[in-house]
This record gives C-alpha cells, sequence and structure tokens, in this order.
C-alpha cells in the first residue's frame, strides 16, 4: 500500500501522466498547454456537476493544477441506442465533414451538437442521443 501511495504521488507531482492515480477516476490529459477558462475560446459543456472545456471534441475539466479527460456518459437522458430523427428535421443539411456543428465523444463515439441536443450519424439517418447544455465562452 505504501509503495502504491508514493508512485500515485510521483505521477501526480510529475503532471504528465496518461493515466490517472489510484484516487481519479478520469484520464489525466498530459502536457496540455492551452489554459482553459473565462475567454479561452472554447465552448463549456455541462457534465454531471460541473463545466467541461470542448477542446477538439475533447472535454477537458480542469482542476488541482491539471487538466482531467471525461467523456459524456451513456445514460438514460443521453442514450446511444437507434433513435432516428425524423428526416424532416435535418431536410436542409446531414452531418458530416463539411459540418459545422461541435463534436463530443459520447461512450465509445462521436456525436454532433446541434441545438441543444446530441446527435450520431448512423448509417443513412441521425440518431439523436439527447439533451446536452452548452455555453459560449469567447
Amino acid at each position: 500500500m505504501r509503495t502504491t501511495l508514493l508512485f500515485a504521488t510521483v505521477i501526480v507531482s510529475l503532471g504528465a501522466c496518461a493515466v490517472a492515480p489510484a484516487e481519479h477516476e478520469a484520464e489525466i490529459h498530459a502536457d496540455h498547454a492551452h489554459v482553459h477558462g473565462d475567454n479561452c475560446g472554447h465552448v463549456k459543456v455541462w457534465h454531471v456537476d460541473h463545466w467541461d472545456y470542448l477542446h477538439d471534441g475533447h472535454l477537458h475539466f480542469v482542476h488541482d493544477g491539471h487538466v482531467d479527460e471525461h467523456v459524456l456518459e451513456v445514460t438514460d437522458a443521453n442514450p446511444d441506442g437507434e433513435a432516428p430523427m425524423d428526416a424532416a428535421l435535418h431536410a436542409d443539411h446531414m452531418h458530416g465533414e463539411n459540418d459545422s456543428h461541435l463534436m463530443v465523444r459520447h461512450g465509445d463515439h462521436m456525436d454532433y451538437i446541434h441545438d441543444g441536443r446530441l446527435h450520431y450519424v448512423h448509417g443513412d439517418h441521425v440518431d439523436d442521443h439527447g439533451p446536452v447544455t452548452i455555453e459560449e465562452n469567447s
């Protein structure tokens, strides 16, 4: 036990680990040079009980001198199953390569954020994976 605690302490003090210490539940984002905060330019996403910064599809949670890598969990509110949307709602565009909507990791896949909803392109349709709360951070 003593060795494990010492090892976890060394990892945290180095601040460049790819895995989380024993008391951490999230992966630490190593060598993150960008400083997230008010007016950093990244959208904030409400995640469980705190705000994460959405940076290139990744959720970053800043605390205790480092950045955790978070993922939106699959829940009853944000399921990952088949939930095809009405095609008329996407008559003006289909999410894809030239889409300007933000993307975020949701479970084991990436969803688009569109009008406060998670949209997952699946085959020839879009599944609705539930609501998401975002806040612009210019």
